[in-house]
């Protein structure tokens, strides 16, 4: 039976996932609910934190170097167990994974609020980053294994875009809330509350699947490798950030990630139970879709760091008002998203829906780069973040959902954690890419424009963040080439059927993926 189960491909057909799957329940909304308030959670966290460091580090006295390891340690944790932690939800099951890692989250988060000392932070923020790298891939593979058929699945998927994409703006909302109503540790103390909440929820709503086939075991020398391959790859970009592409560090942390990479790719082909099955990543369409969300991740960065930065250091918003002035992007995100994920995808396909996405959202950040030293809100930088709005609605819930179509249910978890690795593993590039193109672009500015009056570092500032925005928008352009090119056509049958299938009508349930 094991030997049996180990041959079987891990992407299934439509119609034999659905008849594998979970039967739809009556409470299978409710279980978006609770996967939705643990997706945000995980989320906002990347972001949420950022507004408090400045407090956090007036509290507890550590240096400006130290800061970013508050961050750092999140990320590395994260990125490096991400696909561990999709495959440990496979093996003991989602239900018990998910509440495991809604528990660990929330006791790591308690931890946090508690420091009293840097190094107590610190620790506290890798503890959330492992127990983030079980909870997100789990929530989402709660979600691909509960909705199976294809109009209900498309609109949890673009519910669970919708927070993906948006996630990072709320947390800067949320943030500024708590840092100035409250105290910095709230940052991390709400967690506590939306924990409790999604593990009650959890109890009664997330179904625990039934297995009829023997459990493999663990590939441990795979889940050795490609951890280390992610914690060297994102601690090479975040070195990247802080002492440049010229360090050691930062290259010799990228290359061994790449040597990893390779031996993890050649143990995959002959492992017995393989980590991560390869027919998994050399499917085209899902190929595509961890490529782009990995591109849009990365795009996606400039607009949360430097129109942050633009906002509160050169027009001196707070930090409520900062949140309050990305709330229009999530309305037009949230509503991009619906109406990409119920009409236009089930007719069009992700080869269509990604590409213009991209256009979409790189259009928004060339609208960016016009920004001066003053701007008007209401003119000048509302109309941009509303683009970036619809564009990034256009391409999450899409590519997430057809990067999770089509895979055996046993090997759902390690398929989602793909999706998260691709966003994390983006961001970071983008951190460390955006940052040193902004700082060179600002050294070069002063440099050409001597002395260094207040109003010269001013425009010098802008002008750094302008520079982020004109590669952001080059990495939409790529991605938008990339994505038309990789995505399949659709067979015409297929895209009659899920025409009729968004329609209401019945049909076979698979509506963007063409084998």
């Amino acid at each position: 039976m094991l030997t049996r189960m180990t041959q079987t491909s891990p992407v299934s057909s439509a119609a034999s996932a659905t008849a594998g799957g979970s039967v739809p329940h009556s409470r299978r909304w409710w279980t978006l609910v609770t996967v939705a308030l643990a997706q945000l959670m995980v989320v906002l966290d990347s972001t949420v934190v950022n507004i408090a460091l400045p407090s956090a580090q007036q509290d507890l006295g550590f240096s400006n170097a130290d800061r970013q390891w508050i961050v750092t340690a999140y990320s590395l944790a994260f990125g490096s167990l991400l696909l561990l932690g999709g495959r440990i939800s496979d093996l003991i099951g989602r239900k018990r994974a998910f509440i495991i890692g809604l528990i660990g989250f929330a006791g790591a988060s308690a931890l946090g609020g508690a420091a009293g000392t840097f190094g107590m932070l610190v620790g506290a923020r890798a503890l959330q980053g492992a127990f983030g790298a079980l909870l997100a891939p789990t929530a989402l593979a709660v979600l691909t294994t509960t909705f199976t058929v294809p109009k209900e699945r498309a609109r949890a998927f673009g519910i669970f875009g919708a927070i993906a994409g948006a996630g990072g703006a709320v947390g800067l909302l949320l943030g500024g809330v708590l840092t100035e109503q409250f105290d910095w540790r709230w940052n991390l103390y709400i967690n506590v509350f939306i924990a409790i909440a999604a593990i009650a929820l959890a109890m009664v709503f997330v179904t625990a699947g039934h297995r009829t086939e023997p459990r493999p075991k663990l590939d441990i020398p795979g889940t050795v490798l490609v951890s280390g391959a992610l914690f060297s790859l994102v601690y090479g970009f975040s070195n990247a950030e802080s002492d440049g592409w010229d360090s050691p560090m930062t290259w010799g942390f990228l290359a061994a990630s790449g040597v990893l990479l390779i031996a993890f790719v050649l143990w995959q082909r002959r492992a017995s139970h393989p980590l991560l099955p390869l027919p998994i990543v050399l499917d085209r369409n899902r190929g595509a879709s961890y490529s782009s969300i990995l591109i849009a991740g990365s795009g996606m960065f400039g607009i949360f760091l430097f129109v942050t930065y633009y906002l509160e250091t050169t027009l001196k918003f707070t930090p409520i008002q900062t949140g309050l002035a990305f709330l229009p992007m999530i309305v037009m995100l949230v509503i991009a998203a619906q109406f990409s994920t119920n009409l236009f995808v089930p007719r069009f396909g992700p080869k269509v829906m990604v590409p213009i996405g991209m256009v979409i959202a790189g259009s928004g950040m060339l609208l960016l780069t016009r920004l001066g030293v003053t701007a008007n809100y209401g003119t000048e930088i509302l109309p941009a973040l509303m683009v970036m709005g619809v564009g990034m609605g256009s391409i999450m819930p899409a590519a997430i959902q057809t990067a999770t179509l089509g895979v055996d249910r046993h090997f759902a978890g390690v398929a989602s954690a793909l999706v998260n690795t691709s966003q994390q593993v983006g961001g970071s590039i983008g951190t460390a890419l955006l940052n040193t193109l902004a700082a060179t672009a600002l050294t070069d500015y002063v440099a050409g424009h001597l002395p260094p009056t207040p109003h010269v570092l001013q425009e010098a500032a802008v002008h750094s963040y302008s520079t982020a925005y004109w590669f952001s928008a080059g990495l939409f352009a790529f991605g938008a080439v990339l994505s038309a090119l990789l995505y399949r056509r659709r067979k015409p049958a297929l895209a009659a059927t899920a025409a009729s299938t968004a329609a209401g009508a019945p049909g076979e349930p698979e509506p963007v993926a063409a084998h």
